[in-house]
């Protein structure tokens, strides 16, 4: 497993870089990404390069310029601290640099720097160090030490708050106040120009000559959309002067704001401003502790620790990234870059929602009640289709939105204009996977309460959306769904995509078993959502329709297809596809020799479609059905999507087909933290970290939600020792420790599962072992 940043083998929460690498920053600014699922910052440094993106999100303050897809927009940057000494600006492309160390603590979210620094025969020492907080979601604080090694200089600091960042030249923000409080406190006040969401950002420096608090008042200095603090304090050689920055940021859609966003800024800020940074970052390690790392553990014991990180990184990503409430979601690269605007797509319910659902169910919660309030924009697009029922917006921003994907993306390769992107209109597969997930919830939690609330509700408003969309084919007598986009992106305007139309199904199917046991167990539910969608009639449609319904069946060679044309076009070698570098000049490299409409008539895949619905219906084929259309499908894949990796993986070790299925392990932890560095420019894969808990433990650790239950049939790798996990089922936490020739479950609370159409029960602090 080869990772793009350096590693320790005696510390699974450490990745770092050993050189300055001024070319490469963009992509350690997404690595070294730090937030609380407040906001978030990317880990640009201090000092200011050509070669940096700098970007800073608050969760779900969505704005939208003129005709332009909404996104979250970029905020004004806290980062920024200049340096001069003797009025020479420190920068590590000037002078000579040694002793470099970059380094996240993934464990706590703090990033670090230090090297020595030479110029003009003179030598300095810089460390820097800076977190956001977990205890205070408003809160980031930094540190820097400047020491002359050889002689007495005079530094100069110029800290501040800078906006004039841009969504790729997109200004979201009007300007606003900028003034100073209490001599000390910095503030800059700005607003969204189409959303109207009000922000305040406030600074505020302490600074020491060793161990000495001087007591410096800022001049200050104000530019367009800029308000800079300057300090100047001579330092012998030998000395050490640091400045510690306190900022904070609040918007006016926080639900935690007591009086206005100016008053509650600088309030925070006078409070926080005199904790200093251990303290303050003690109490953020403490969260981070006690309510992620205990409850979402995962060990491995390898030939080394590289799965160990990988899988530590993906878990602190996710969690870096995931809403504080439940009025928002995960966007496709968090709030890591400007990549998919901060969009939310099925990404969140397929790919990341097992790692909440299993572990840390009461983000799942959230996550799910977020898909409740976008009831009411995906109602509005169902209808805008002349549909019934929800349908759910392929790429979602705020709730209320009924679609949020943009219509034109990158340029034809034939005829050179922009290609639209069909997508939004198209691709109604997520839909299902919103009830799917809805589903997995219940079934892991049996979560009753949300279930009545909004659970039920939803699937049922999805289900109704299905058996409005089905068409009837008077020919073949049956009904069947036409001109769609499924999980392979490469075929636009495909009948009876084998995902979509199984998804389709298994919601309808489920929507009419809800009905059926809410009129005979619950009542009152029944009666409450039957004045909102008219169960009697909806049950009608839902029975008849999931009945006559065209599911691709294999064919005499045991192949589903993937569509109705997709076996019946051109075979081509896409080996030189398979095995190019990700994301390159967002290009896939399939697209230098041919473009969407070529690709449209060549047997290729992008990602899994046949193999993932496979996956997820795995109990309806027969084990040699599923290798038959493994072996034909995987071959065509070009893996031109981080989601691709992990049901490989994951669909490999169910098979038997081991060092397969480490192979796209290997892959999908390479996905961010291998070596192509232009894989992640515009913020991380949260799907892709997603997929490498969910192989850790689904395929590995063999945990997987049945409609039966909970299921546990693990196998490890061969290059692995051990393996153990938690996982919380049904408001128990059991702990699951495997190797080669045994498994054992320990519980805090009586569990049942199923190991190999066996069903065991464990009883409380009883150890079961197996023996494999």
């Amino acid at each position: 497993m080869l990772f793009g940043v350096v590693t320790k083998p005696d510390n699974d929460w450490w990745i770092g870089r050993t050189k300055p690498d001024i070319c490469h920053l963009s992509k350690l600014e997404s690595l070294m990404f730090q937030g609380n699922g407040y906001f978030g910052i990317r880990g640009s440094v201090e000092e200011h390069y050509m070669e940096e993106k700098r970007d800073m999100f608050v969760m779900g303050t969505f704005d939208k310029y003129e005709d332009e897809a909404t996104e979250l927009p970029n905020l004004p940057d806290l980062v920024n601290l200049e340096i001069k000494i003797n009025n020479e600006v420190m920068k590590l492309n000037h002078g000579e640099v040694s002793n470099f160390k970059r380094s996240l603590n993934i464990k706590n979210g703090e990033m670090t720097r230090s090297f020595i620094w030479k110029y003009n025969k003179n030598q300095y020492e810089f460390k820097f160090k800076r977190f956001v907080s977990m205890a205070r979601l408003h809160l980031f604080i930094s540190e820097v030490e400047v020491t002359p090694l050889t002689d007495n200089v005079r530094i100069q600091i110029k800290s501040g708050i800078d906006g004039q960042q841009t969504n790729c030249g997109t200004q979201h923000l009007v300007e606003g106040t900028k003034r100073l409080f209490n001599a000390r406190f910095m503030q800059m006040q700005t607003r969204t120009q189409e959303s109207k969401i009000k922000f305040a950002l406030t600074e505020y420096h302490r600074i020491f000559l060793d161990e000495t608090e001087l007591n410096l008042n800022p001049h200050l200095k104000l530019s367009r959309r800029q308000i800079y603090a300057n300090y100047s304090v001579d330092v012998n050689q030998g000395q050490t002067l640091t400045v510690v920055k306190y900022a904070n940021i609040f918007s006016s859609k926080d639900k935690d704001l007591k009086c206005s966003v100016s008053e509650d800024s600088l309030l925070d800020l006078k409070k926080v401003g005199r904790i200093d940074y251990q303290a303050l970052l003690a109490e953020s390690t403490k969260v981070w502790e006690e309510d992620i790392w205990q409850n979402s553990n995962v060990e491995i014991q390898a030939h080394n620790n590289k799965p160990q990180i990988a899988v530590n990184f993906a878990r602190y990503q996710l969690i870096s990234n995931t809403p504080h409430d439940f009025g928002m979601n995960i966007g496709a690269k968090g709030m890591t870059g400007e990549g998919y605007k901060g969009h939310t797509f099925w990404d969140t319910e397929i790919f990341m929602l097992p790692y909440y659902i299993l572990s840390l169910p009461h983000y799942a919660h959230n996550l799910l009640e977020y898909r409740y309030l976008g009831l009411i924009g995906a109602k509005r697009k169902a209808h805008q289709g002349c549909f019934h029922g929800a349908q759910y917006p392929w790429e979602a921003a705020m709730p209320a939105d009924a679609e949020s994907a943009p219509i034109w993306g990158n340029a034809d390769i034939v005829t050179g204009r922009p290609m639209k992107i069909l997508s939004g209109f198209l691709e109604q597969h997520v839909t299902s996977d919103v009830a799917y997930g809805v589903m997995s919830y219940l079934i892991a939690t049996n979560d009753k309460i949300f279930a009545h609330r909004m659970g039920y509700e939803m699937i049922l408003q999805c289900a109704k959306f299905w058996a409005s969309r089905v068409e009837w084919n008077n020919e073949k007598n049956h009904y069947e769904i036409t001109d769609v986009i499924g999980p392979d992106e490469y075929k636009e305007h495909v009948s009876n995509d084998a995902f979509t139309n199984y998804m389709a199904y298994w919601c309808m199917k489920r929507g009419a078993e809800i009905i059926a046991d809410l009129r005979q167990n619950n009542l009152e539910v029944y009666d409450r959502l039957d004045q909102k969608i008219n169960l009697k009639e909806l049950f009608k449609a839902l029975i008849q329709k999931s009945a006559m319904m065209y599911l691709p069946k294999p064919n005499t060679e045991e192949i589903i297809p993937q569509d109705d044309d997709y076996l019946s076009y051109k075979k081509i070698d896409i080996s030189k596809y398979k095995d190019a570098e990700k994301d390159i000049e967002d290009v896939s490299e399939i697209f230098k020799d041919f473009d969407l409409k070529q690709l449209d008539k060549i047997q290729v895949t992008k990602q899994p479609d046949v193999l993932l619905m496979l996956l997820i219906f795995e109990d309806i084929f027969p084990k040699d059905t599923i290798i038959k259309n493994w072996n034909y499908y995987e071959p065509k894949t070009t893996h031109d999507s981080s989601l691709s990796y992990s049901p490989h993986a994951i669909l490999a070790n169910d098979l038997g087909l081991y060092d397969k299925a480490f192979e796209y392990f290997e892959k999908a932890c390479q996905i961010d933290l291998g070596t192509n560095m232009e894989s992640s420019v515009k913020g991380t894969h949260m799907a892709g970290f997603g997929g490498v808990w969910n192989t850790v433990v689904e395929a590995f650790g063999g945990v997987r939600i049945t409609e039966k239950g909970l299921r546990v049939e693990p196998h490890l790798p061969s290059t692995w020792r051990s393996l153990k996990y938690s996982i919380n089922w049904q408001g128990v936490k059991a702990e699951v420790y495997v190797t080669h020739t045994y498994f054992y479950v320990l519980t805090d609370g009586k569990i049942k599962f199923i190991y190999h159409q066996h069903e065991y029960q464990v009883e409380p602090k009883e150890k079961l072992v197996i023996e494999l």
